[in-house]
């Protein structure tokens, strides 16, 4: 399904990133641009750059200060204290988002047990050493929407990071980003595929709507009771009885106040209409459709709803509800008027989503800007933080990636990664430490060997400078008498 044209450049990143976890997590805790408490200021000149949204500036230069861009344009001058990258020949574009990902999770994705698991946070299990926050900063992915799984017909809650390797759990979290929550229709939730364990409801598509409907006039009902109560005590009546808090339901009351996004996995058409009605019937928005395989059978629909659309470029048949998929999907959903991304569902997917984007001016015709927003100013919209990211403007983060070719080509391999400001990935400085980081990994498993090694039988316990008792022969045991002996040698 991947083709052979990418090979070569997925390779040249690839190999910037076999070393172990624990000595690039050391490598970037030391780094002085993760370190340090300030961005420094710094200007990228001589640039192609790729704004998204105000076309591309030749020879361009992007100043940054206090983590955002403060000018971009063709005659940026560089302050006398600004560390200059000079870009020569190389592209920048805005650090790439990626709106459906399971990286930087500490444990099991999927809370499985239970039809609505909206009670779990994917927050709690942030795992800010996942060395795939670094293969995919290797990529020029900035931002990630790290999902629960699709056991659930109504999942957990959801975050959205920043990758900012080195830094602690608590310091991933993109500040100010509206949090989320995963829901899941089809052949995950109905559990079809699942033949071991107790049988779990709902075992049909019948029985995931009606799951998400129930779940919804409960939290309905919830919300009521809440407004009533904090009405009467406004009023200033006292001794009210709060209802009973119920954390399942709390999340999906703050989707239906629009404090909190659905992103829902799906695949069919029959399946995306009927969360659409369901979504009508109870006055909310279903944020994105993820994966939607076959959203190009009802794009218009969908366009109507104000939904957005997070699919693969050209992953199908790998089960039956994903037999109808076409490579044509997202070019198809975006001329109907559906704001389309591209996303990776996979660690490794993450690493070329750049590539990703560019299969959909081959298959569909999109233009070059066309297919950099999917993956960057598409994706910010969806999530609520294109205020800040997913284009290349003054005031904006300053989460950018510098390739050494056009980023849609099958050439280009990244060569730094900023994230506000501050540079968490350089190619250069990664080739120039893998010797060191080798002679660690190294030192670290011969120790690891003599650590395993096995005392020799007998030494146990033995003091130092003592003799080795010993060995006692085992006793022979009696022969048996022979014949001559008992017999006296007749016969």
């Amino acid at each position: 399904m991947r083709t052979a044209t990418f090979l070569c450049a997925r390779l040249l990143v690839c190999s910037a990133l076999l070393t172990s976890p624990a000595a690039l997590l050391a490598d970037a805790a030391k780094s002085p641009a993760v370190a340090a408490e300030a961005s420094p200021i710094i200007l990228i000149q001589n640039a192609t750059i790729f704004t998204v949204s105000h076309g591309t500036i030749e020879r361009g230069s992007i100043l940054i200060k206090d983590g955002k861009i403060a000018e971009v344009g063709a005659s940026v001058k560089a302050p006398k204290d600004a560390q200059v990258i000079d870009a020569g020949g190389q592209f920048v574009m805005p650090g790439i988002i990626d709106c459906h990902s399971h990286i930087a999770v500490d444990g099991s994705v999927n809370e499985g047990s239970i039809s609505v698991s909206s009670i779990v946070n994917i927050a709690d299990v942030l795992n800010p050493d996942d060395v795939d926050i670094y293969r995919d900063l290797a990529g020029g992915v900035t931002v990630a929407n790290v999902l629960h799984g699709s056991a659930n017909a109504i999942g957990g809650q959801t975050i959205v990071i920043k990758l900012r390797w080195g830094q602690p759990a608590s310091k991933l979290p993109f500040e100010g980003a509206l949090p989320g929550i995963k829901f899941a229709l089809g052949e995950n939730p109905k559990r079809s595929n699942f033949s071991r364990g107790t049988a779990r409801y709902p075992a049909t598509r019948m029985g995931v709507e009606e799951t998400i409907r129930g779940a919804f006039t409960e939290a309905r009902d919830y919300k009521v009771s809440w407004d009533l109560y904090n009405k009467r005590t406004s009023a200033g009546e006292k001794n009210l009885i709060p209802p009973r808090r119920d954390l399942r339901l709390e999340p999906l009351v703050e989707v239906l106040e629009g404090k909190r996004y659905v992103h829902s996995h799906c695949y069919r058409e029959d399946e995306i209409l009927m969360l659409l009605r369901v979504a009508k019937e109870f006055g909310f928005k279903v944020r994105t459709f993820q994966h939607v395989l076959e959203g190009y059978k009802v794009a218009d629909e969908i366009a109507a709803a104000g939904a957005g659309a997070s699919t693969f470029s050209d992953w199908w048949a790998y089960k039956v509800e994903a037999y109808d998929a076409i490579p044509y999907n997202a070019a198809l959903m975006t001329r109907r008027g559906v704001l389309v991304s591209v996303n990776s569902d996979d660690a490794e997917e993450a690493t070329h989503l750049n590539q990703e984007a560019a299969k959909s001016i081959k298959f569909g015709g999109l233009s070059h800007d066309e297919a950099l927003k999917m993956v960057t100013l598409n994706p910010a919209i969806q999530l609520g933080i294109d205020k800040r990211v997913g284009t290349i403007e003054t005031g904006k983060d300053a989460d950018l990636v510098i390739y050494n070719h056009d980023p849609l080509s099958d050439y280009a391999v990244v060569q730094k990664t900023l994230i506000d400001g501050r540079v968490y990935f350089d190619r250069q400085r990664d080739i120039a430490d893998r010797p060191v980081r080798e002679k660690e990994k190294k030192a670290l498993l011969e120790k690891q060997k003599k650590s395993e090694k096995k005392p020799e039988t007998g030494d146990a316990g033995k003091k130092p400078g003592e003799k080795k008792p010993e060995e006692k022969k085992p006793e022979e045991k009696p022969k048996p008498p022979q014949a001559d002996a008992v017999f006296g040698g007749a016969r």
